[in-house]
């Protein structure tokens, strides 16, 4: 049996034993770091961070799935490492805790269907095979039948002069598009509007949407998908007991194979080919196809879970400034157990994301250590179901316990990829804000060089739980190493695919991995000084002008 008390005798010992081994903002050349926080930063441990990661990911969390023992003990750890740290209780009801009520929906499949009628006649699809439903998050049995409109890929976006949308009527239609977004976007865009159809569509009246890709993109075919969508779907709930980020307009939500998919083109306009050969060539295009389509999703009773935020406040030293927030915020949870890999059904997440939850943990030591607290006030938030969807990164931000129009900027921190020394860095997000003169003077003091998004494709800038505070209109910084690693024969960005490709998402993200620890105490460094920095800044960081996610969520805090 499993000591809890064992386990935290052991954890000391370890830890005992490596611990005693509104106007414009200043540019980056105006920044410069006092005697104070260089001695901070330099007080470091890498073997600090190795203990705590040793401990997170080790198997008795059981991978930190939230609303298991394992998410409990990570959470019980973390607010146990705020005590000691003297950092006070910021949470709910003048504790470390905030809830974060979570529900899952899944699909009943032998009682759900999905029909095609066109002039040919009926056909019925076989589920999991043909297509996939959405769980309704609003209706246990939900009904839609309607013509289909095809829209491209779906997207609207004024900015770029695009829109599939555009002269056609889709009200109490079904719509059907491509995934993605067109080539011709900023990496940034072609990710938001990728993710955000669905509110698109419903904006547009329709009421049911059909998905499937283009025959060059496999990553999200149904045969792939269907395992993933089993496990169902988790929103967070608001205090009305309705689930969030959903569009009740839309009843039903079908994902189509690639074949399905060519047989709603059959005798329209336009047939699959040169749909595919217009959506290459980033063109708008809408029109009519030849069926209607019958859905009926059955959706299983859902299962609520209550998930824990773990918040921990460094209060500021300036009499105003006190009352304005840095946030740093990593993601505690992981996937749990699941299916054996190699002999192995733990899902650690050392890397992700321990390796965040220790780092943090370690800056936030360095801002104890200054002789006077930082003018801003610090917020470290540990986040629930990062994996199911950035939901408790949502829910913060959304109920923050603190003023939201306080919150001056985030700091969110996950997988920095730590498997080389570190040089250089991508900051993303940095090119979005005036945080970019912060980012750069650490950087510059630290004698590490900022480095371009070497996979814009990977659309990294909205994949964790710093967007969650973008949406809130909060200059956000998500900082990963670069693919510099100082020796020729090893290249930086094909070791980094090919542990997405191998390890990431698996049990073998265990703690037998070759980390580097001293560039792990180097990302320590980087996110104490870029934090420290801005919170001592007489001015709160501010948009670039015309930035798109400053033009289209940070106009609400203005």
């Amino acid at each position: 049996m499993f000591s809890l008390k064992k386990a935290h005798q052991q954890l000391g010992a370890l830890l005992a034993t490596v611990f005693l081994t509104g106007t414009t903002p200043l540019s980056a050349q105006d920044l410069t770091i006092p005697a104070e926080a260089k001695t901070a930063a330099a007080a470091v441990r890498p073997e600090a961070i190795r203990a705590h990661m040793t401990f997170i990911a080790d198997d008795v969390m059981e991978g930190r799935k939230p609303g298991t023992r394992g998410y409990t003990l990570i959470a019980n750890y973390v607010k146990a490492q705020f005590e000691a740290l003297g950092l006070k209780p910021a949470g709910e009801n003048n504790t470390y805790l905030q809830k974060v009520p979570l529900r899952q929906w899944q699909v009943d499949e032998q009682k759900s269907n999905l029909q095609i009628q066109t002039k040919a006649g009926e056909r019925t699809l076989v589920y999991g095979k043909n297509f996939i439903l959405s769980p309704n998050f609003n209706q246990p049995s939900a009904d839609v039948s309607a013509p289909v409109v095809f829209v491209g890929f779906g997207v609207t976006a004024p900015e770029l002069g695009y829109d599939d949308y555009k002269g056609i009527d889709v009200k109490g239609k079904i719509v059907a598009y491509f995934n993605g977004a067109p080539t011709s976007f900023p990496s940034n865009q072609r990710a938001y509007y990728s993710s955000s159809k669905p509110e698109n569509a419903a904006a547009h009246g329709a009421v049911g949407v059909i998905t499937f890709s283009l025959p060059s993109d496999v990553r999200a075919r149904v045969e792939s998908a269907a395992p993933r969508a089993r496990q169902g779907v988790f929103k967070w709930m608001d205090n009305q007991g309705n689930p969030q980020r959903t569009f009740p307009q839309l009843i039903g939500s079908a994902s189509f194979s690639d074949s399905t998919a060519r047989s709603l083109f059959v005798g329209t306009s336009k047939n699959f080919e040169e749909a595919v050969a217009i959506a290459h060539r980033n063109t708008p295009q809408a029109f009519p196809l030849n069926a209607t389509v019958r859905m009926h999703t059955e959706t299983l009773s859902p299962q609520t879970i209550m998930g824990y935020n773990v918040i921990g406040l460094l209060p500021g030293s300036d009499p105003v400034l006190k009352n304005e927030y840095v946030v740093y915020v990593c993601h505690l949870d992981h996937l749990g157990i699941g299916r054996p890999v190699k002999g192995d059904s733990i899902y650690n997440g050392a890397h992700d994301n321990a390796s965040g939850i220790a780092i943090n943990l370690e800056a936030a030591r360095l801002f104890t250590l200054l002789p006077k607290a930082p003018k801003r006030s610090i917020l470290f938030v540990g986040v629930t179901g990062e994996e199911m969807g950035l939901l408790g990164s949502d829910y913060f931000a959304s109920n923050p316990t603190v003023p939201k129009d306080k919150m001056v900027a985030n700091l969110t921190l996950d997988m920095p990829f730590f498997f080389h020394p570190l040089l250089d860095i991508v900051p993303y997000g940095a090119q979005h804000s005036s945080l970019n003169n912060e980012v750069t003077a650490a950087a510059k003091y630290l004698g590490i060089t900022v480095s371009p998004d070497p996979m814009p494709e990977q659309v990294v800038f909205m994949r964790s739980d710093h967007f969650s505070f973008v949406r809130q209109g909060i200059p956000a910084l998500f900082v990963k190493s670069g693919s510099q690693t100082g020796n020729p024969q090893l290249d930086g960005l094909k070791l980094n695919l090919d542990w997405r490709a191998t390890i990431y998402h698996s049990p073998q993200d265990d703690m037998n991995q070759p980390f580097d620890f001293s560039a792990a105490a180097r990302h320590v460094q980087l996110q104490f000084l870029i934090g420290y920095l801005t919170s001592q800044s007489p001015t709160r960081p501010v948009w670039n002008k015309d930035d798109f996610f400053g033009t289209k969520f940070g106009t609400a805090r203005q």
